[in-house]
C-alpha cells in the first residue's frame, strides 16, 4: 500500500508540474500577444504621424522631412521601451519558442522605423541599425532580430513610400521626389525578389510591392508624357497634378491638360 501511495503521489506531482508549465506558457503567450498588438498600434500611429507631417506646407521640404523623422523616432521610443520590458520574457531559447507571437509587431515596428529613416536620409535602414534600436545601453540585444522579420518589414515599407510619393507629387519638387522614390522601390523589389524562395510570406508581400511600384510608375510616366505633350508652366503642371491625383491613385489619369492650357 505504501509503495502504491508513493507512486500515486509521484504521478500527481508530474501532472501538477505539467499544469504549471502549461499555465506559464499560456500566460507568457498572452502577454506577448498583447505586447505585440500594442507595438503594432503604436507603430501605425507613427506612420500616420509621418505622413501627416510631411504633407504640411513648407518652403523647406528637406527640413520638414528631417523634422518628421525626428518626431517619429522619438515616438518609437515607446515601442523600444515595450521591447525592453519583454526582455525577461524572451531570454535564451524562449524567443524562438514565441517568435510567431513577436513577429507581427516587430515587422510593423521595422516598417515605421525604416520610413522615418528614409525621410531623414533617403536611404534604406540596415539590419544592424534596426538591431541597435533593440539593444540596452550596453549594446546587448533584448532578443535576436531575425533576417526574415527585417526583410518582411522592409517589404512593407514600399507601400508607405508609394503613399508618400503619390500624396506629395503635386507639391513643388514632388515630381522629382516621386521619381527618386520610384527608383528606390524598384531597387528594393529587385533585391527582395531573389530572396522570396527562402523567406516565408515574402512572395505575398512582393505582390503588394509590385502593385505599389506600378502606381508610382503610372503617376510618374503620366506626368512625363503630359509634360512633353503640352508646354505647361510648373504652376499649371502642379494644378493639373492636383486635379488628377485621385485618379492616379486608382490607376486612372484624368485628361485635364486642355483646361490647363486655357488657364495659361
Amino acid at each position: 500500500m505504501a509503495a502504491s501511495s508513493t507512486s500515486r503521489q509521484s504521478v500527481l506531482h508530474q501532472f501538477e508540474t505539467c499544469r504549471s508549465d502549461l499555465d506559464e506558457h499560456n500566460d507568457r503567450r498572452e502577454r506577448l500577444i498583447k505586447a505585440s498588438r500594442d507595438v503594432t498600434n503604436l507603430s501605425k500611429k507613427v506612420i500616420f504621424l509621418l505622413h501627416r507631417l510631411v504633407t504640411e506646407d513648407t518652403s523647406d521640404e528637406a527640413a520638414l522631412a528631417k523634422y518628421a523623422a525626428k518626431c517619429g523616432q522619438d515616438k518609437l521610443h515607446e515601442v523600444q521601451a515595450i521591447y525592453a520590458d519583454l526582455r525577461h520574457e524572451l531570454y535564451g531559447d524562449l524567443f524562438w519558442r514565441y517568435e510567431r507571437q513577436v513577429s507581427p509587431g516587430l515587422q510593423e515596428y521595422i516598417e515605421a522605423l525604416s520610413f522615418a529613416h528614409f525621410l531623414e536620409r533617403s536611404a534604406l535602414i540596415t539590419y544592424d541599425q534596426v538591431q541597435q534600436t533593440l539593444c540596452d545601453a550596453s549594446g546587448v540585444p533584448y532578443f535576436p532580430l531575425t533576417v526574415s522579420d527585417y526583410l518582411l518589414g522592409i517589404s512593407d515599407l514600399t507601400g508607405e513610400l508609394m503613399r508618400f510619393a503619390i500624396s506629395g507629387i503635386s507639391r513643388r519638387g514632388g515630381r522629382r521626389k516621386a521619381g527618386d522614390v520610384c527608383a528606390f522601390v524598384r531597387g528594393c523589389k529587385a533585391d527582395l525578389e531573389r530572396l522570396t524562395p527562402y523567406v516565408h510570406d515574402l512572395s505575398k508581400k512582393q505582390a503588394v510591392t509590385t502593385q505599389s511600384l506600378e502606381k508610382i510608375e503610372d503617376a510618374a510616366y503620366a506626368l512625363a508624357v503630359r509634360g512633353s505633350e503640352y508646354d505647361l508652366s510648373p504652376e499649371a503642371m502642379d494644378r493639373l497634378v492636383a486635379q488628377s491625383i485621385a485618379g492616379v491613385s486608382k490607376g486612372q489619369f484624368k485628361d485635364d491638360a486642355n483646361n490647363s492650357e486655357h488657364d495659361m
